[in-house]
Protein backbone atom coordinates (compact mmCIF):
# COMPACT_ATOMS: atom_id res chain seq x y z
CA UNK A 1 0.00 0.00 0.00
CA UNK A 2 1.14 3.40 -0.47
CA UNK A 3 1.81 5.89 1.88
CA UNK A 4 1.42 8.55 -0.54
CA UNK A 5 -0.18 9.10 -4.44
CA UNK A 6 -0.38 12.00 -6.02
CA UNK A 7 -2.20 11.96 -8.87
CA UNK A 8 -2.68 14.59 -11.99
CA UNK A 9 -1.17 17.72 -9.40
CA UNK A 10 -1.90 20.86 -10.68
CA UNK A 11 -0.61 24.04 -8.79
CA UNK A 12 -1.17 27.49 -10.61
CA UNK A 13 1.52 30.40 -10.03
CA UNK A 14 0.64 33.99 -9.79
CA UNK A 15 0.19 36.22 -13.03
CA UNK A 16 3.24 38.07 -14.27
CA UNK A 17 5.54 34.66 -13.30
CA UNK A 18 7.61 33.01 -15.62
CA UNK A 19 5.16 30.32 -16.54
CA UNK A 20 1.76 29.57 -15.41
CA UNK A 21 2.15 26.56 -13.25
CA UNK A 22 4.57 25.59 -10.37
CA UNK A 23 3.24 22.04 -11.01
CA UNK A 24 1.51 20.16 -13.59
CA UNK A 25 -0.07 17.07 -13.70
CA UNK A 26 2.20 15.73 -11.30
CA UNK A 27 2.15 11.86 -11.04
CA UNK A 28 3.94 10.57 -7.63
CA UNK A 29 3.79 7.35 -5.59
CA UNK A 30 5.82 7.24 -2.20
CA UNK A 31 4.98 3.24 -0.86
CA UNK A 32 5.20 2.19 2.67
CA UNK A 33 8.56 1.49 3.36
CA UNK A 34 10.39 2.73 0.82
CA UNK A 35 11.96 6.28 0.19
CA UNK A 36 11.19 8.49 -3.19
CA UNK A 37 14.29 10.99 -3.59
CA UNK A 38 12.28 14.17 -5.92
CA UNK A 39 15.40 16.05 -7.55
CA UNK A 40 15.51 18.83 -9.34
CA UNK A 41 16.78 22.22 -9.97
CA UNK A 42 15.40 24.96 -7.51
CA UNK A 43 12.01 26.41 -9.48
CA UNK A 44 10.97 22.73 -10.36
CA UNK A 45 8.52 22.98 -7.81
CA UNK A 46 10.13 20.12 -5.57
CA UNK A 47 8.79 22.69 -2.69
CA UNK A 48 5.35 23.49 -3.66
CA UNK A 49 4.81 19.50 -3.76
CA UNK A 50 5.57 19.04 -0.43
CA UNK A 51 3.71 22.21 0.94
CA UNK A 52 0.71 20.99 -1.00
CA UNK A 53 0.82 17.52 0.67
CA UNK A 54 1.12 19.37 3.97
CA UNK A 55 -1.69 21.93 3.49
CA UNK A 56 0.82 24.49 3.81
CA UNK A 57 0.26 26.19 0.32
CA UNK A 58 -0.21 30.05 -0.16
CA UNK A 59 -3.65 31.18 -1.60
CA UNK A 60 -1.39 32.58 -4.48
CA UNK A 61 -0.38 29.05 -5.11
CA UNK A 62 -4.17 27.27 -5.74
CA UNK A 63 -4.16 23.70 -6.65
CA UNK A 64 -6.40 23.89 -9.86
CA UNK A 65 -6.22 19.74 -10.62
CA UNK A 66 -5.48 16.54 -9.36
CA UNK A 67 -5.49 14.15 -6.11
CA UNK A 68 -3.34 14.02 -3.10
CA UNK A 69 -4.29 10.42 -1.44
CA UNK A 70 -2.86 10.34 2.14
CA UNK A 71 -3.61 6.64 2.91
CA UNK A 72 -6.55 6.36 0.48
CA UNK A 73 -7.73 9.63 1.79
CA UNK A 74 -8.22 12.71 -0.44
CA UNK A 75 -6.33 15.36 0.97
CA UNK A 76 -7.25 18.18 -0.98
CA UNK A 77 -10.89 17.59 0.00
CA UNK A 78 -10.74 17.39 3.80
CA UNK A 79 -11.41 20.45 5.89
CA UNK A 80 -8.68 22.67 7.85
CA UNK A 81 -9.07 20.73 10.93
CA UNK A 82 -8.87 17.72 9.32
CA UNK A 83 -5.36 18.37 7.56
CA UNK A 84 -4.38 19.78 11.30
CA UNK A 85 -5.41 16.60 12.49
CA UNK A 86 -3.75 14.47 9.91
CA UNK A 87 0.25 16.77 10.72
CA UNK A 88 2.35 14.73 12.68
CA UNK A 89 -0.28 11.92 13.07
CA UNK A 90 -0.47 10.69 9.81
CA UNK A 91 2.33 12.68 8.27
CA UNK A 92 5.13 15.15 9.42
CA UNK A 93 7.88 17.21 8.15
CA UNK A 94 11.83 17.90 7.92
CA UNK A 95 12.39 21.30 7.19
CA UNK A 96 15.56 22.51 5.52
CA UNK A 97 16.78 24.56 8.57
CA UNK A 98 16.03 23.79 11.67
CA UNK A 99 16.51 26.95 13.59
CA UNK A 100 14.06 28.64 11.97
CA UNK A 101 11.34 26.06 11.79
CA UNK A 102 12.02 25.44 15.68
CA UNK A 103 10.53 27.89 18.47
CA UNK A 104 13.92 30.25 20.26
CA UNK A 105 11.58 30.62 23.50
CA UNK A 106 10.37 27.03 24.06
CA UNK A 107 12.74 23.82 25.34
CA UNK A 108 13.17 21.44 22.76
CA UNK A 109 11.69 18.58 24.92
CA UNK A 110 8.17 20.84 25.35
CA UNK A 111 8.34 21.69 21.24
CA UNK A 112 8.22 17.28 21.27
CA UNK A 113 6.18 17.06 23.90
CA UNK A 114 3.60 19.75 22.60
CA UNK A 115 3.22 17.59 19.44
CA UNK A 116 1.62 14.40 22.36
CA UNK A 117 -0.04 17.15 23.93
CA UNK A 118 -2.62 18.04 20.64
CA UNK A 119 -2.87 14.65 19.12
CA UNK A 120 -2.78 11.87 22.48
CA UNK A 121 -4.75 11.58 25.46
CA UNK A 122 -1.39 10.42 27.17
CA UNK A 123 -0.66 12.16 30.76
CA UNK A 124 2.53 14.46 31.18
CA UNK A 125 4.95 11.47 33.14
CA UNK A 126 4.09 9.08 29.96
CA UNK A 127 4.35 11.94 27.27
CA UNK A 128 7.74 12.79 28.91
CA UNK A 129 8.80 9.34 28.91
CA UNK A 130 8.70 8.80 25.42
CA UNK A 131 10.05 11.94 24.34
CA UNK A 132 13.12 10.84 26.51
CA UNK A 133 13.07 7.99 24.45
CA UNK A 134 12.23 9.53 20.79
CA UNK A 135 15.84 11.32 21.80
CA UNK A 136 17.77 8.39 22.25
CA UNK A 137 16.30 6.99 19.43
CA UNK A 138 17.55 9.48 17.17
CA UNK A 139 20.94 9.39 18.85
CA UNK A 140 21.69 12.54 20.97
CA UNK A 141 23.30 11.88 23.89
CA UNK A 142 21.97 12.91 27.55
CA UNK A 143 18.24 13.28 26.69
CA UNK A 144 17.33 15.03 30.04
CA UNK A 145 20.03 17.89 29.12
CA UNK A 146 18.62 18.07 25.43
CA UNK A 147 15.52 17.99 26.75
CA UNK A 148 15.97 20.51 28.66
CA UNK A 149 17.56 23.28 26.34
CA UNK A 150 16.68 25.60 23.42
CA UNK A 151 17.75 25.26 20.19
CA UNK A 152 20.30 27.66 20.34
CA UNK A 153 21.82 25.86 22.59
CA UNK A 154 22.40 22.74 20.36
CA UNK A 155 24.09 22.72 16.95
CA UNK A 156 22.87 22.31 13.86
CA UNK A 157 22.88 18.46 13.87
CA UNK A 158 21.44 18.14 17.10
CA UNK A 159 18.34 20.56 16.18
CA UNK A 160 18.12 18.53 12.95
CA UNK A 161 17.74 15.76 14.97
CA UNK A 162 14.98 17.26 17.22
CA UNK A 163 13.09 18.08 14.09
CA UNK A 164 13.50 14.51 13.45
CA UNK A 165 12.35 12.90 16.65
CA UNK A 166 9.64 15.74 16.70
CA UNK A 167 8.25 14.21 12.68
CA UNK A 168 8.74 10.42 13.87
CA UNK A 169 7.41 10.48 17.84
CA UNK A 170 3.79 9.34 16.46
CA UNK A 171 5.06 7.37 13.62
CA UNK A 172 3.33 8.79 10.73
CA UNK A 173 2.74 6.74 7.73
CA UNK A 174 4.33 9.56 5.69
CA UNK A 175 7.41 11.62 6.49
CA UNK A 176 8.21 14.29 4.02
CA UNK A 177 12.06 15.87 4.36
CA UNK A 178 12.53 18.85 2.40
CA UNK A 179 16.19 19.23 2.38
CA UNK A 180 16.89 18.43 5.40
CA UNK A 181 21.10 17.73 5.25
CA UNK A 182 21.83 20.84 2.78
CA UNK A 183 23.60 23.40 5.17
CA UNK A 184 24.92 20.68 7.28
CA UNK A 185 28.49 19.26 7.43
CA UNK A 186 29.74 15.53 6.06
CA UNK A 187 29.65 14.05 8.78
CA UNK A 188 26.80 15.19 10.39
CA UNK A 189 24.86 14.55 7.20
CA UNK A 190 25.87 10.68 7.39
CA UNK A 191 24.86 10.54 10.77
CA UNK A 192 20.98 12.17 9.69
CA UNK A 193 20.90 9.68 6.59
CA UNK A 194 21.49 6.71 8.22
CA UNK A 195 18.89 7.99 10.83
CA UNK A 196 16.38 8.83 8.68
CA UNK A 197 17.35 5.29 7.10
CA UNK A 198 17.44 3.30 9.87
CA UNK A 199 13.91 4.89 11.72
CA UNK A 200 12.52 4.68 8.17
CA UNK A 201 13.03 1.04 8.05
CA UNK A 202 12.15 0.36 11.61
CA UNK A 203 8.51 2.35 11.29
CA UNK A 204 7.90 1.51 8.01
CA UNK A 205 7.27 4.87 6.69
CA UNK A 206 7.35 6.03 3.49
CA UNK A 207 9.74 8.82 2.75
CA UNK A 208 9.31 11.44 0.45
CA UNK A 209 13.15 12.79 0.03
CA UNK A 210 13.43 16.25 -1.71
CA UNK A 211 17.31 17.35 -2.45
CA UNK A 212 19.68 18.25 -5.30
CA UNK A 213 22.05 16.35 -4.08
CA UNK A 214 22.97 13.45 -6.22
CA UNK A 215 25.56 12.20 -3.29
CA UNK A 216 22.41 12.22 -1.29
CA UNK A 217 20.19 10.44 -3.63
CA UNK A 218 23.09 7.51 -4.22
CA UNK A 219 22.99 7.22 -0.30
CA UNK A 220 19.62 7.14 0.38
CA UNK A 221 16.78 6.48 -2.30
CA UNK A 222 15.14 3.77 -3.70
CA UNK A 223 13.56 5.35 -6.16
CA UNK A 224 14.01 8.83 -7.74
CA UNK A 225 12.03 11.45 -9.56
CA UNK A 226 13.14 14.37 -12.08
CA UNK A 227 11.12 17.28 -11.94
CA UNK A 228 11.39 20.23 -14.31
CA UNK A 229 9.82 23.42 -14.20
CA UNK A 230 6.74 21.87 -12.51
CA UNK A 231 6.76 18.29 -14.62
CA UNK A 232 8.29 15.04 -14.22
CA UNK A 233 10.91 14.46 -16.93
CA UNK A 234 11.95 10.86 -15.41
CA UNK A 235 11.04 8.59 -12.36
CA UNK A 236 12.44 5.05 -12.02
CA UNK A 237 14.45 2.96 -9.26
CA UNK A 238 17.94 4.84 -8.39
CA UNK A 239 20.82 2.58 -9.86
CA UNK A 240 18.37 2.73 -13.59
CA UNK A 241 18.12 6.93 -13.16
CA UNK A 242 21.69 7.25 -11.92
CA UNK A 243 23.28 4.47 -13.69
CA UNK A 244 21.31 5.29 -17.39
CA UNK A 245 19.50 8.13 -16.87
CA UNK A 246 17.10 8.62 -20.25
CA UNK A 247 15.89 11.82 -20.40
CA UNK A 248 19.01 14.77 -21.45
CA UNK A 249 17.65 17.27 -18.86
CA UNK A 250 18.64 14.56 -15.95
CA UNK A 251 21.91 13.75 -17.75
CA UNK A 252 22.67 17.39 -17.67
CA UNK A 253 22.14 17.38 -13.60
CA UNK A 254 24.19 14.32 -13.19
CA UNK A 255 27.04 15.98 -15.81
CA UNK A 256 27.26 18.53 -13.12
CA UNK A 257 28.27 16.56 -10.11
CA UNK A 258 31.53 16.99 -9.60
CA UNK A 259 33.69 14.30 -9.41
CA UNK A 260 35.60 12.55 -6.37
CA UNK A 261 38.65 11.97 -8.43
CA UNK A 262 40.96 14.74 -7.89
CA UNK A 263 41.53 16.94 -10.95
CA UNK A 264 45.11 16.99 -11.90
CA UNK A 265 47.16 19.23 -10.90
CA UNK A 266 47.82 22.43 -12.30
CA UNK A 267 50.30 23.82 -13.86
CA UNK A 268 51.79 27.82 -13.91
CA UNK A 269 50.44 29.02 -10.49
CA UNK A 270 52.92 31.53 -9.67
CA UNK A 271 55.46 31.16 -6.24
CA UNK A 272 54.72 34.72 -5.26
CA UNK A 273 53.20 34.16 -2.11
CA UNK A 274 50.37 36.82 -1.64
CA UNK A 275 48.88 36.00 1.38
CA UNK A 276 50.28 33.98 4.81
CA UNK A 277 49.14 33.12 8.05
CA UNK A 278 51.49 32.62 11.01
CA UNK A 279 50.35 30.52 13.51
CA UNK A 280 47.19 32.18 13.39
CA UNK A 281 45.03 31.25 16.78
CA UNK A 282 41.44 32.62 17.73
CA UNK A 283 40.21 31.82 21.39
CA UNK A 284 37.38 32.21 22.44
CA UNK A 285 36.90 33.22 26.61
CA UNK A 286 33.55 31.16 28.10
CA UNK A 287 31.28 32.56 31.28
CA UNK A 288 31.66 35.74 33.54
CA UNK A 289 33.36 36.94 36.58
CA UNK A 290 30.87 34.48 38.91
CA UNK A 291 31.56 31.58 36.39
CA UNK A 292 34.65 30.63 34.82
CA UNK A 293 34.96 27.74 31.85
CA UNK A 294 37.67 26.70 29.97
CA UNK A 295 38.43 28.73 26.62
CA UNK A 296 37.62 27.54 23.02
CA UNK A 297 40.15 27.46 20.87
CA UNK A 298 38.34 27.77 17.51
CA UNK A 299 41.59 28.22 15.63
CA UNK A 300 44.97 27.02 17.25
CA UNK A 301 48.63 27.77 15.41
CA UNK A 302 47.65 27.66 11.46
CA UNK A 303 49.81 28.12 9.43
CA UNK A 304 49.50 28.74 5.89
CA UNK A 305 50.89 30.10 2.49
CA UNK A 306 48.67 30.88 -0.23
CA UNK A 307 50.24 31.98 -3.88
CA UNK A 308 48.80 34.02 -6.66
CA UNK A 309 46.62 32.44 -9.23
CA UNK A 310 46.01 29.64 -6.90
CA UNK A 311 43.24 27.96 -5.23
CA UNK A 312 43.55 26.37 -1.52
CA UNK A 313 40.01 24.86 -0.23
CA UNK A 314 39.89 24.42 3.70
CA UNK A 315 37.59 21.56 4.86
CA UNK A 316 36.50 20.04 7.77
CA UNK A 317 33.30 19.77 10.20
CA UNK A 318 31.08 22.53 11.51
CA UNK A 319 33.08 24.09 14.37
CA UNK A 320 36.26 23.01 13.12
CA UNK A 321 37.36 26.47 12.56
CA UNK A 322 37.37 27.07 8.71
CA UNK A 323 35.13 29.88 9.29
CA UNK A 324 36.85 31.64 11.88
CA UNK A 325 40.21 31.37 9.46
CA UNK A 326 38.26 33.25 7.49
CA UNK A 327 36.91 36.00 9.10
CA UNK A 328 40.19 36.77 10.20
CA UNK A 329 41.68 37.38 7.27
CA UNK A 330 39.51 39.97 6.55
CA UNK A 331 39.69 41.22 9.95
CA UNK A 332 35.58 40.93 10.69
CA UNK A 333 37.18 39.11 13.76
CA UNK A 334 40.39 39.93 15.54
CA UNK A 335 42.95 36.70 16.30
CA UNK A 336 44.56 35.75 19.67
CA UNK A 337 47.72 35.57 18.50
CA UNK A 338 49.87 34.83 15.26
CA UNK A 339 50.38 37.12 12.09
CA UNK A 340 48.04 37.65 8.71
CA UNK A 341 50.69 39.01 6.14
CA UNK A 342 49.60 40.32 2.92
CA UNK A 343 52.36 40.67 0.66
CA UNK A 344 55.25 40.19 3.91
CA UNK A 345 53.44 43.27 5.53
CA UNK A 346 51.28 42.75 9.16
CA UNK A 347 47.12 42.62 8.08
CA UNK A 348 46.64 42.98 12.28
CA UNK A 349 48.81 46.36 12.53
CA UNK A 350 46.67 48.90 14.25
CA UNK A 351 47.15 51.58 11.45
CA UNK A 352 44.22 52.71 9.71
CA UNK A 353 46.03 53.08 6.08
CA UNK A 354 47.37 48.97 6.49
CA UNK A 355 43.19 48.18 7.47
CA UNK A 356 41.99 50.24 4.70
CA UNK A 357 44.40 48.95 1.81
CA UNK A 358 43.54 45.42 3.42
CA UNK A 359 39.59 45.69 3.02
CA UNK A 360 40.79 46.42 -0.46
CA UNK A 361 43.02 43.16 -1.41
CA UNK A 362 41.01 41.03 0.84
CA UNK A 363 37.19 40.48 -0.49
CA UNK A 364 35.11 38.07 0.86
CA UNK A 365 31.71 35.96 -0.66
CA UNK A 366 29.42 34.70 1.75
CA UNK A 367 27.06 31.10 1.73
CA UNK A 368 23.65 33.15 1.67
CA UNK A 369 23.62 35.84 -0.88
CA UNK A 370 20.24 37.03 0.03
CA UNK A 371 21.33 37.72 3.52
CA UNK A 372 24.98 39.44 1.92
CA UNK A 373 23.17 42.21 0.02
CA UNK A 374 20.98 44.85 1.27
CA UNK A 375 17.20 44.56 0.23
CA UNK A 376 16.65 47.52 0.29
CA UNK A 377 18.65 48.36 -2.58
CA UNK A 378 19.46 47.76 -6.12
CA UNK A 379 22.11 45.53 -7.27
CA UNK A 380 24.12 48.32 -8.51
CA UNK A 381 24.59 50.43 -5.37
CA UNK A 382 25.36 47.28 -3.73
CA UNK A 383 28.17 46.78 -6.48
CA UNK A 384 29.58 50.46 -6.49
CA UNK A 385 29.65 51.10 -2.69
CA UNK A 386 32.74 49.72 -2.15
CA UNK A 387 34.73 51.51 -4.94
CA UNK A 388 33.04 54.84 -4.01
CA UNK A 389 33.95 54.88 -0.62
CA UNK A 390 37.78 54.45 -2.17
CA UNK A 391 37.65 57.54 -3.90
CA UNK A 392 36.46 56.40 -6.99
CA UNK A 393 34.14 58.52 -8.94
CA UNK A 394 29.82 56.99 -9.28
CA UNK A 395 30.97 57.53 -13.19
CA UNK A 396 33.80 55.45 -13.31
CA UNK A 397 32.60 52.88 -10.43
CA UNK A 398 29.18 52.54 -12.32
CA UNK A 399 31.12 51.34 -15.54
CA UNK A 400 33.22 49.23 -13.46
CA UNK A 401 30.11 47.54 -12.29
CA UNK A 402 28.64 46.99 -15.79
CA UNK A 403 31.82 45.33 -16.93
CA UNK A 404 31.84 43.07 -13.73
CA UNK A 405 28.00 41.70 -14.55
CA UNK A 406 29.52 41.03 -17.86
CA UNK A 407 32.12 38.78 -16.42
CA UNK A 408 29.49 37.40 -14.07
CA UNK A 409 27.38 36.47 -17.20
CA UNK A 410 24.66 38.74 -16.13
CA UNK A 411 23.06 41.61 -18.22
CA UNK A 412 24.28 44.98 -16.96
CA UNK A 413 20.82 46.58 -16.96
CA UNK A 414 19.95 44.27 -14.01
CA UNK A 415 21.75 46.81 -12.14
CA UNK A 416 18.52 48.66 -11.78
CA UNK A 417 17.30 45.27 -10.07
CA UNK A 418 16.90 44.44 -6.86
CA UNK A 419 17.89 41.43 -5.17
CA UNK A 420 15.05 39.67 -4.54
CA UNK A 421 14.25 39.65 -8.79
CA UNK A 422 17.41 37.55 -9.28
CA UNK A 423 17.41 33.66 -8.51
CA UNK A 424 19.95 32.10 -5.57
CA UNK A 425 22.93 31.24 -8.20
CA UNK A 426 22.30 34.83 -10.20
CA UNK A 427 22.69 36.42 -6.36
CA UNK A 428 25.38 34.70 -6.11
CA UNK A 429 27.10 36.36 -9.02
CA UNK A 430 26.52 39.23 -7.54
CA UNK A 431 28.01 39.13 -4.63
CA UNK A 432 30.90 37.89 -6.48
CA UNK A 433 30.39 41.09 -9.04
CA UNK A 434 30.18 43.35 -5.77
CA UNK A 435 34.14 41.51 -4.27
CA UNK A 436 35.82 42.02 -7.45
CA UNK A 437 34.59 45.47 -7.99
CA UNK A 438 37.49 46.26 -5.38
CA UNK A 439 40.15 44.66 -7.76
CA UNK A 440 41.24 42.38 -4.95
CA UNK A 441 44.22 40.08 -4.65
CA UNK A 442 42.28 37.57 -2.47
CA UNK A 443 39.47 36.69 -2.30
CA UNK A 444 37.69 34.17 -0.23
CA UNK A 445 34.23 32.15 -0.54
CA UNK A 446 33.12 31.09 2.35
CA UNK A 447 30.67 28.27 1.51
CA UNK A 448 29.59 29.91 -1.57
CA UNK A 449 28.37 27.28 -3.23
CA UNK A 450 26.67 24.47 -0.94
CA UNK A 451 23.21 25.90 -0.78
CA UNK A 452 22.88 26.09 -4.61
CA UNK A 453 21.55 23.60 -7.30
CA UNK A 454 24.29 21.21 -9.06
CA UNK A 455 24.15 22.82 -12.26
CA UNK A 456 24.20 26.13 -10.94
CA UNK A 457 26.87 25.26 -8.76
CA UNK A 458 29.13 24.21 -11.38
CA UNK A 459 28.67 27.34 -13.34
CA UNK A 460 29.54 29.53 -10.24
CA UNK A 461 32.37 27.17 -9.67
CA UNK A 462 33.51 27.52 -13.45
CA UNK A 463 32.85 31.13 -13.32
CA UNK A 464 35.52 31.75 -9.86
CA UNK A 465 37.90 29.36 -12.13
CA UNK A 466 37.61 31.81 -15.08
CA UNK A 467 37.89 34.39 -12.80
CA UNK A 468 41.43 33.09 -10.82
CA UNK A 469 42.67 32.95 -14.62
CA UNK A 470 41.56 36.11 -15.67
CA UNK A 471 42.59 38.21 -12.82
CA UNK A 472 45.49 36.13 -11.08
CA UNK A 473 43.66 35.86 -8.28
CA UNK A 474 44.14 34.19 -4.62
CA UNK A 475 41.45 31.94 -3.85
CA UNK A 476 40.49 30.57 -0.19
CA UNK A 477 38.10 28.24 -0.92
CA UNK A 478 36.04 26.92 2.50
CA UNK A 479 33.08 24.10 1.87
CA UNK A 480 32.51 20.63 3.60
CA UNK A 481 32.04 19.22 0.24
CA UNK A 482 34.66 16.76 -1.06
CA UNK A 483 33.57 16.51 -4.26
CA UNK A 484 33.70 20.42 -5.09
CA UNK A 485 37.14 20.61 -3.22
CA UNK A 486 38.71 17.76 -5.28
CA UNK A 487 37.85 19.61 -8.60
CA UNK A 488 38.39 23.19 -7.88
CA UNK A 489 41.26 23.27 -5.01
CA UNK A 490 45.07 23.29 -5.77
CA UNK A 491 45.50 22.84 -2.58
CA UNK A 492 43.54 21.69 0.66
CA UNK A 493 44.03 21.73 4.09
CA UNK A 494 41.57 19.72 6.70
CA UNK A 495 40.68 21.42 9.69
CA UNK A 496 39.81 19.50 12.85
CA UNK A 497 39.12 21.32 15.75
CA UNK A 498 40.81 24.38 15.26
CA UNK A 499 43.83 22.89 14.09
CA UNK A 500 45.02 22.03 10.30
CA UNK A 501 45.14 18.67 10.50
CA UNK A 502 47.07 17.80 7.20
CA UNK A 503 47.62 19.87 4.15
CA UNK A 504 49.27 19.76 0.74
CA UNK A 505 47.83 19.02 -3.20
CA UNK A 506 44.17 18.23 -3.67
CA UNK A 507 45.35 14.69 -4.85
CA UNK A 508 47.37 13.74 -2.11
CA UNK A 509 44.75 14.75 0.53
CA UNK A 510 41.70 13.17 -0.96
CA UNK A 511 43.22 10.63 -2.92
CA UNK A 512 45.83 9.14 -0.66
CA UNK A 513 44.89 10.58 3.20
CA UNK A 514 47.42 10.60 5.49
CA UNK A 515 45.39 11.31 8.63
CA UNK A 516 42.63 9.39 9.75
CA UNK A 517 40.05 12.41 10.56
CA UNK A 518 40.75 13.20 6.48
CA UNK A 519 40.02 9.38 6.06
CA UNK A 520 36.92 9.55 8.47
CA UNK A 521 35.52 12.33 6.34
CA UNK A 522 35.90 11.13 3.06
CA UNK A 523 34.30 7.78 4.32
CA UNK A 524 31.43 10.35 5.46
CA UNK A 525 31.03 11.55 2.27
CA UNK A 526 27.13 10.75 1.07
CA UNK A 527 27.38 8.71 -2.49
CA UNK A 528 31.35 8.02 -2.15
CA UNK A 529 31.38 5.11 -4.08
CA UNK A 530 29.32 7.08 -7.16
CA UNK A 531 31.86 8.38 -9.12
CA UNK A 532 29.11 10.57 -11.42
CA UNK A 533 31.66 11.20 -14.12
CA UNK A 534 31.23 7.70 -15.14
CA UNK A 535 27.69 7.82 -16.01
CA UNK A 536 28.65 10.81 -19.10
Amino acid sequence: MNALSIEGLSVDLPTGADRSRAVHCLDLEVPRGEVLCVVGESGSGKSVVAQAVMGLLPKSLPVTAGRILLAGRDLLKATREEIRSARSAHMAMIFQEPMTALNPVMACGAQIDEVLRRHTALGSQERRKRVLRMLEQVGLDDPGRIHASYPHQLSGGQRQRIMIAMALILKPALLIADEPTTALDVTTQAQILKLIRDLQREQGTGVLFITHDFGVVAEIADRVAVLRQGECVEAGPVAQVLQAPRHEYTRMLIESVPSVIPAPERQGVSDEVVLRFEGLTKTYEQGGWWRRRAPVRAVHEVSIELRRGETVGIVGESGSGKSTLARCAVRLIEPTAGRILLHGHDVGEPSPAAVREMRRSIQIVFQDPYRSLNPRRTVGDSIIEGPMYFGVSRAEAVARARELMVLVSLDPEALERYPHEFSGGQRQRICIARALAMQPEVLIADEAVSALDVSVQKQVLELLADIRERLRLVVLFITHDLRVAAQVCDRVGVMHRGQLVEFGPAAQVLGAPRHDYTRALIEAAPGRNWDFSLIR
